[in-house]
């Protein structure tokens, strides 16, 4: 292995603990103490501990086992083993580290939202920056965006977080739980967005490459992104090329990088900010009325 690659790696593991202890903290030290399910399949796996006391983070891997075969289906085998990966650390941390040796708050439970939805946005931002996910509903919206790409996938999530809620307020029995859980979510949302999202803003990429094709390819198969190809010639040479041009997240500019430099160590590239990006695969543009992708 090359040392980039054992640099890479090791980045990427420091990444995925120390995301995956903030979010064992907000699971254990807030929420499961609150009687707070937050949506999402770690939310089920609080209902499921509070009804059997199965550990929540035995309880979470296991729900994700089907997503994670039919990511590795459809989506594709490296995103599936970057997402194993991440999970498989998150329920180590939560099970064996913050379970057995980080003090439960037993306060007021609004605090215990806040806080429970603060470390939790905090330790997703950080696995997100590294180009990995914790399954869940991350594997469920990638899934019916490529099977359904007319629903909206935010509203889609939505739904299914409130139904975790609903039912939470049936679980615990009493209305409260519901509340700070959408509390704890807008805390996980907000933190997010600013720390990996960025409000909406991302990067444009323009490749010139003799492996353009085999880029692309990797775009679609590892990020779920489409691309566009444009027809140029060399100033200097005359030569006809392709030009493929690419639309990506903040967080996601890592990855796109690395796959680039993988394929074709020589291509010349060319990024610049886009200050808002909406459309299929982005932001909704049903929320303010058409597509668009101003560049700054």
């Amino acid at each position: 292995m090359k040392r980039g690659k054992i640099r890479e790696l090791a980045i990427n593991t420091c990444f995925n603990i120390l995301g995956s202890l903030a979010m064992a903290v907000g699971i254990h030290c807030f929420s499961v103490p609150a009687d707070i399910a937050p949506g999402g399949v770690s939310g089920i796996a609080i209902l499921v501990r509070y009804l059997s006391g199965l550990p929540v983070g035995l309880t979470t891997f296991v729900l994700n086992i089907p997503l994670l075969l039919l990511a590795w289906r459809y989506i594709g085998r490296a995103f599936t083993g970057r997402t194993l990966a991440t999970l498989l650390i998150s329920t180590g941390i939560l099970d064996y580290v913050a379970a057995p040796f980080f003090p439960a708050y037993v306060g007021d439970r609004l605090l215990s939202a806040i806080f429970a939805g603060a470390f939790s946005g905090i330790g997703l931002a950080l696995v997100f920056l590294r180009g990995s996910t914790t399954a869940g509903t991350d594997i469920l919206s990638l899934l019916v965006s490529r099977r359904f790409p007319h629903i909206p996938i935010g509203k889609m999530l939505m739904l299914i977080d409130g139904i975790v809620l609903a039912a939470s307020v049936a679980v615990f029995g009493n209305m409260e739980s519901g509340l700070c859980g959408l509390v704890a979510l807008f805390a996980q949302a907000k933190l997010i967005d600013s720390i990996v999202y960025g409000m909406d803003k991302g990067r444009t990429v323009m490749v010139m490459s003799a492996h353009s094709g085999r880029i692309a390819e990797r775009i679609l198969e590892e990020m779920g992104h489409g691309a566009t190809f444009l027809e140029g010639r060399g100033a200097y040479s005359g030569k006809k090329l392709e030009v493929l041009y690419v639309v990506v997240r903040v967080a996601e500019f890592h990855q796109l990088k690395r796959i680039i430099c993988e394929e074709d160590p020589d291509a010349f590239f060319i990024a610049a900010e886009a200050v808002k990006i909406m459309g299929e695969g982005f932001h909704s543009s049903q929320e303010d009325g058409g597509k668009e992708a101003m560049l700054g």
